[in-house]
């Protein structure tokens, strides 16, 4: 008997409707392949093109309709050009963390073979960690609240809650145990500020708390600075890493360069009932329309969506799928012909979508 699965689709703004509809073709076919599931997509509108149009940039309607979806499939919002009245930049897409409460970001990082590695060391291609950046408070609890007294004194306000860091502590060291089974280190880096933020003070001593009610894995400190340096040096030593939501954000761009680009480097935002999955590319909007646009990172997100409704409906058939999509991808680009723009080659949303879809086939 087949399950059927409602998944919410935002399109979203620049490339996103350029990666979205080659995306929903893969997951139709890696769950074809798998057998025993289907996705019913509905395709809901919001971002900042729509803002432009409309005066509205996240309807009603598009907000209820995620919360009963079983999952969020998200691709990109934004427009460098299209912004508030305050300045900031149309993001949903941040609205939908803090609404369902996805304080998980989930940003693994781990190299797909054939693509030429950024890094000299041979030990590059062992690179293989995730890094869990706070999604809901720290400094974007801030988002839409800041203030500008007298146009001489701006003020945004990091927000730390003993709730949520515990659940996002909980949830770290559970991946952690996970991957320790599958032949990782089995270890949980804290990264702050602990020395000179309160505020990243506490979180440490919360994260040291929930440590000592996981003592088979190995639990450390890292100074974000020290981090975004050995980071360089020698990512292949981390495992698992959890942040604040303004640090993750920073790291999760430099994770995504050791893989080569953001065009490769997929993420999920999970709380206790929903989950949102998207790559964590920008919209692009410099080469929208030019079929330049990496779609990988979009599959790769697509896969992480399946894989987690594994885990909460426990149907092994979701990660097979999941895990025909990543053998795909990395069968695609293996021989190392499959280049995309953003790595100096000439392959496109067209070249790698049907080089994976044969792979998939």
């Amino acid at each position: 008997m087949s399950k059927t699965f409602n998944i919410a689709v935002f399109s979203g703004d620049g490339i996103g409707p350029e990666i979205t509809p080659p995306c929903l073709e893969i997951l139709n076919l890696a769950c074809e392949k798998a057998g025993g599931i289907n996705l019913v997509f509905e395709d809901l509108p919001a971002g900042a093109a729509l803002y432009r149009d409309t005066g509205e940039s996240f309807p009603e309607s598009s907000q209820k309709a995620a919360k009963e979806a079983d999952a969020i499939l998200l691709s990109c919002m934004g427009l460098p050009a299209v912004r508030y009245p305050d300045g900031t930049e149309v993001s949903p897409q941040i609205d939908l963390r803090m609404q369902l409460g996805l304080y998980a970001g989930v940003r693994p990082v781990r190299l797909v073979p054939g693509l030429k590695l950024p890094l000299a060391s041979e030990k590059a291609k062992d690179i293989d960690l995730v890094l869990i950046r706070e999604s809901t408070e720290g400094l974007f609890a801030s988002h839409g609240k800041g203030t500008v007294e007298n146009d001489s004194i701006a003020k945004d306000t990091m927000v730390i809650t003993r709730d949520v860091s515990e659940r996002l502590f909980d949830f770290a060291f559970k991946l952690a145990t996970h991957r320790k089974k599958n032949g990782s280190e089995g270890r949980v880096t804290c990264v702050d500020k602990a020395n000179v933020f309160q505020s990243l003070a506490f979180f440490r001593k919360v994260f040291d708390e929930q440590a000592k009610l996981n003592p088979e894995i190995i639990a450390d400190h890292s100074y974000v600075d020290a981090m975004a340096l050995n980071l360089v040096r020698h990512p292949w030593a981390f495992d698992v890493m959890v942040t604040e939501n303004m640090f993750g954000d920073i790291l999760s761009d430099l994770g995504a360069a050791l893989m080569g680009g953001m065009g490769m480097a997929p993420s999920a935002d999970i709380g206790d009932n929903h989950a949102v999955f998207q790559p964590c590319h920008g919209s692009a909007p410099d080469i929208v329309g030019e079929g330049k646009a990496n779609p990988t990172a979009m599959f790769l997100s697509a896969a992480m969506m399946l894989d987690w409704l594994a885990q909460t409906h426990d149907i092994d058939a979701c990660s097979t799928a999941a895990q025909y999509i990543r053998d795909a991808v990395d069968s695609a680009f293996a021989p190392g012909d499959l280049i995309p723009f953003e790595l100096g080659g000439n392959a496109g949303t067209e070249a790698i979508t049907q080089a994976i879809i044969k792979q998939l086939k």
